[in-house]
């Protein structure tokens, strides 16, 4: 990041000032995901329920903030150089360029094994990689004005360094907040889950469903099951744990169970 910052000003390269201002936002990305994980592993008090789980998400969110911002300062500084195009040096464009492609390939390595899981290393490995897609627009554009001297080759990959960021920022942020709205997990059908949890035997039907995220990997799901009168609950509960699990891979479950005339029998009360 240091070396793009000098390296820009000094060649007066846009697309490499734009490299390293969203570098900048990755050291901020990536120490908020390592203190979001240190954090989420902390002993809660009592009233947080579910501990610091959320954390992960909230820092999965200021991720996605500040790849929006850094597009935003891209796009500004980039339509400025297309009216008044200025003079870049090429061949020391690319050769900082290409050390910074590196250290983002060594980075993006670190980081793989870890990105499936969890939507706050999801959140830095994606900064990451667009630092790299960054570092190689930066050695295009870097060869075009070595060879042809096409200054505008400089602002143009800046806008399209800036339209990569700004797609993987609203990915991110979306599936951040759709866990913040608690809306189903992606990959699970409510109505399927519905229909797995009526296809038990002795259930005749369900109400209250819901199923919800609690952070990457932890998802969650209360609903009130309806069953035949002198069905046996601890079967009924077992079953239905069962089907859960081995269908949806869903293991955080508080099921009410209730016989066919507990609604009337609660409307008297």
């Amino acid at each position: 990041m240091l070396a793009e910052i000098i390296g820009g000003i000094w060649t007066n390269s846009l697309a490499l000032l734009a490299d390293a201002g969203h570098m900048f936002s990755d050291v901020a990305a990536l120490s908020l995901s390592f203190f979001a994980i240190w954090f989420a592993g902390r002993k809660a008090p009592p009233h947080h329920t579910y501990g610091y789980h959320r954390i992960e998400i909230l820092a999965a969110v200021v991720n996605g903030a500040m790849l929006v911002a850094i597009s935003i300062l891209i796009f500004l500084e980039a339509f400025k150089r297309f009216s008044h195009p200025e003079e870049v040096q090429g061949p020391w464009m690319m050769a900082i360029a290409a050390g910074g492609l590196l250290v983002n390939l060594v980075s993006l390595w670190i980081l793989q094994s870890g990105r499936h899981d969890n939507l706050n290393l999801r959140g830095a490995w994606l900064h990451v990689l667009m630092d790299a897609v960054g570092s190689v627009g930066a050695i295009v554009a870097g060869l075009l004005i070595s060879l042809f001297g096409w200054y505008l080759a400089d602002p143009i990959v800046s806008m399209l360094i800036g339209s990569l960021v700004i797609y993987s920022a609203w990915h991110l942020l979306s599936e951040a907040v759709s866990v913040l709205m608690e809306s189903a997990p992606r990959g699970i059908d409510v109505d399927a889950v519905r229909e797995a949890i009526l296809d038990v035997p002795q259930v005749t039907s369900v109400h209250d469903l819901h199923i919800w995220t609690i952070t990457s990997g932890f998802d969650s799901l209360s609903a009130h099951v309806v069953i035949e009168d002198g069905a046996k609950h601890q079967d009924a509960l077992a079953a239905l744990r069962d089907r859960l699990h081995q269908q949806f891979g869903i293991d955080h479950i508080t099921i009410q169970l209730e016989p066919s005339d507990f609604v009337e029998r609660s409307r008297c009360s």
